[in-house]
């Protein structure tokens, strides 16, 4: 945690040195304005889910098909606005609105970033862009942060020929307006999102999953990370699991060995012995139970060296919480399917050596 704050505050620092000495290249390129808007929304949901408050994307109106911007520096800039909503948010949620607007020079991009957070006064609105500050001391205790985003965000949209505005009531929230350039749209496509394949990311809402699919489910998860065990633990539960944590696979598989376990989620890397260690071991003393491995790491031969070291199945992160209730739902179904078939009792846990 502390090592990836740090990196956030080098690359904050970096991006702004690059604007102000004027080196920061902006690549312009014909992109689905769509496309970026959804991506940024699966991109936080995980983030807005962790605090149980909504997330949601709405168009008012169609957009073109194609813009001409820096689609890097634009996810960017709604990344750092919506991750700041967020941030800043206890109860409700956030909404990211998109619109076409027409300004005198150009047609532009306008996108709001609509919070139900703690919202500022009109003395912290008026340095809220200015490098390394927040709202005010007592704010960058309790929520941390660089003090850099808000500042290099309206940067960028300067840089993409746009501007970003905010309007707040203190205790009702806050709505950031970020607007860019469209570049030309002469012959281009006006896209009203029902129409499109993308019509279902248009509203972005947590997925529906059965409060209970879990209930009376044990679930073991190996996890060195605080953040990941919080975060799964929380989903879990709330599907009616009950979650024992372990730090490392040494321990998991010490538990796993001693006690039932309907399903364990394994994470790849940990300390003193890692996901494949444990799962390998676990095979190898005749452990039964279904283990899922969890990697940061989406690749071919991750997933292929899962299953030769003995993984039912492979979750990628971030998690997704409806793919991992379900996937888990799946497994503790099956097995306990086949146990009934089999007319077995529930396996007892395996005795260590």
């Amino acid at each position: 945690r502390n090592g990836e704050h740090l990196l956030e505050i080098i690359n904050d620092i970096l991006d702004l040195s690059k604007i102000e000495a004027g080196r920061l290249d902006i690549h312009l390129q014909r992109v689905s304005p769509h496309q970026i808007l959804c991506d940024v929304v699966s991109l936080m949901r995980i983030r807005a889910a962790a605090k149980n408050l909504w997330l949601k994307l709405e168009f008012d109106g169609p957009l073109p098909e194609t813009i001409s911007t820096d689609p890097l520096r634009l996810r960017q800039i709604l990344i750092n606005l919506v991750g700041n909503a967020i941030k800043f948010t206890e109860q409700g949620g956030v909404c990211l609105r998109a619109r076409l607007v027409q300004h005198p020079s150009q047609p532009k991009l306008e996108c709001e970033v609509i919070d139900t957070g703690i919202g500022m006064t009109v003395e912290q609105l008026g340095h809220l862009f200015r490098p390394f500050t927040q709202a005010d001391a007592t704010t960058s205790r309790r929520f941390g942060g660089t003090g850099l985003g808000l500042s290099i965000s309206k940067r960028l949209a300067a840089l993409l020929d746009g501007d970003i505005a905010v309007q707040s009531t203190p205790g009702k929230g806050s709505v950031f307006r970020v607007t860019v350039a469209t570049g030309p749209l002469e012959g281009v496509p006006m896209v009203e999102p029902s129409t499109e394949a993308f019509a279902a990311a248009t509203t972005y809402r947590r997925p529906e999953v059965p409060k209970a699919i879990l209930q009376g489910c044990r679930v073991l998860l190996a996890e060195d990370g605080p953040d990941n065990q919080r975060l799964i633990s929380y989903l879990l539960r709330k599907a009616g699991a009950e979650v024992t944590v372990a730090e490392n696979g040494q321990e998991a598989a010490e538990l796993a060995l001693r006690e039932p376990f309907d399903l364990i989620l394994m994470d790849l890397q940990m300390p003193v012995m890692d996901g494949y260690q444990a799962t390998r071991m676990l095979r190898q003393k005749g452990y039964g139970g279904r283990i899922v491995a969890l990697s940061a790491h989406a690749m071919v031969h991750a997933a292929e060296e899962c299953r030769e070291a003995g993984f039912d199945a492979y979750a990628s992160k971030p998690i997704d919480r409806a793919r991992l209730i379900h996937l888990a739902a799946e497994l503790i179904q099956c097995k306990r399917a086949g146990e009934s078939a089999s007319g077995d009792a529930a396996p007892q846990p395996a005795k260590p050596d």
